[in-house]
């Protein structure tokens, strides 16, 4: 028998439309999944939905984090670099949740950084990179940063000396070798990010490279490496034979 709804909307589709994560199977819902399952069953968008709690009368928590994450083209590094009022503009999205979602993507940078602190020694550009890379790799700014070393290549601190804007900061050399002193560095690397995603350096990095490392030489406190980080990967001055 076939039925024609003139003028009302398809019941199946108001049902649908009305469906919310409660009504789901067990096995489907974000939270009792996590639970059954475990953290690696869940997509991005499962995960995400957890944090945003719930969604509105017209879409569920699931589908507001897809379309977050399909607007951020499926890449957490770029929803990262987002803001609380960027993901405010999505409707159904408030602080809170806005909040939540950029807290919980901080607290896995700053995992990734400590699981990189813990190997304690810097002995090459990449090691240099797994470290900074969740400091500064999605950044909206430039930022300056330098790591001290003692004789063993070992960590005496990380130190952000500058923060400018999305073209550029400036480094002041006086500082920097001021605080390799007071640690008794034995070296240092330097690293500085580029929001553009450019890895190319600048006429100024190359020229703040060698005046960094020309007076290193005079303070006997040698310049290991200086790294261009951004989210495409890095640059490094000493593996491009630039130091």
């Amino acid at each position: 028998m076939l039925f024609l709804f003139l003028g009302k909307a398809n019941p199946l589709e108001e049902y649908q439309n009305k469906l919310t994560i409660n009504n789901w199977a067990e096995d489907d819902r974000p939270r009792e999944k996590f639970a059954k399952k475990g953290r690696s069953a869940l997509s991005n968008a499962e995960l995400i939905a957890i944090l945003i709690g719930s969604g509105s009368r017209n879409e569920s928590a699931v589908d507001l984090a897809k379309r977050i994450l399909a607007f951020a083209n499926n890449d957490l590094n770029a929803l990262a670099r987002m803001n609380v009022k960027e993901l405010c503009k999505f409707k159904g999205m408030g602080e809170a949740k806005a909040i939540s979602i950029l807290a919980a993507l901080e607290i896995g940078a700053r995992k990734q950084q400590a699981t990189a602190l813990t190997k304690n020694q810097i002995t090459n550009s990449k090691t240099l990179h797994e470290i900074l890379k969740p400091m500064m790799a999605d950044l909206p700014h430039e930022e300056f940063w330098v790591i001290y070393l003692n004789k063993a290549n070992k960590i005496l601190s990380i130190e952000a000396i500058s923060k400018g804007g999305v073209a550029g900061t400036v480094a002041d050399v006086k500082i920097i070798f001021k605080k390799a002193i007071e640690l008794l560095a034995s070296s240092i690397m330097l690293a500085h990010n580029h929001p553009s995603g450019n890895l190319k350096p600048s006429n100024a990095d190359i020229e703040l490279t060698r005046k960094m490392r020309d007076t290193g030489k005079i303070m006997e406190i040698e310049v290991l490496d200086h790294i261009i980080i951004s989210e495409n990967g890095y640059y490094s001055f000493s593996d491009e034979g630039m130091l």
